[in-house]
């Protein structure tokens, strides 16, 4: 049987332990001849938004200056360009991508692959089990469920 590496590996990157070990068992298992590490970032704004809706008041000091980049962007930036340390040292050959999501971070990440027409997504779990996780579905179950794409889920460690 031929192991010819894939064109393309795309793994969602948070920063996270589960995340960086998603880097890990991709530079472990999977040869490719690309990787794009992936970090998904909603402005500050939706957020306040977001929350103002569940809270009932708008926290205007988390809004950025008009000539300020914003917060998460700026933190997102520095979260990607971890991942992609953490890509590189593992093996891969590997490019930094910083998105804005205007939806929900999944179908960023969906939409991002089927964009690049990645051959496997790469993604870390909270590993949630029981009522919690019918409650509250996690980004890697969406990938999972809405992706046409093979997608590798990399569970918490012990």
């Amino acid at each position: 049987m031929s192991t010819t590496p894939c064109d393309l590996v795309l793994i969602a990157y948070d920063g996270s332990e589960n995340s960086q070990r998603a880097v890990e068992y991709a530079g472990r298992f999977l040869s490719a001849k690309r990787a794009v590490v992936l970090t998904v970032w909603e402005p500050m704004v939706r957020q306040a938004a977001r929350i103002s809706g569940l809270s009932g008041m708008m926290q205007p000091d988390w809004l950025p200056e008009e000539d300020q980049d914003d917060i998460a962007h700026v933190d997102a930036k520095s979260v990607c360009e971890e991942g992609l340390e953490l890509a590189k040292k593992a093996g891969l050959a590997a490019e930094a991508r910083c998105v804005e999501t205007g939806t929900t971070i999944w179908t960023t990440i969906v939409a991002l692959a089927d964009e690049l027409e990645a051959d496997i997504i790469v993604t870390g779990t909270r590993g949630t089990t029981g009522l919690r996780s019918l409650l509250q579905s996690s980004t890697a179950d969406h990938v999972l469920r809405h992706s046409h794409r093979p997608v590798l889920i990399v569970p918490p460690g012990k």
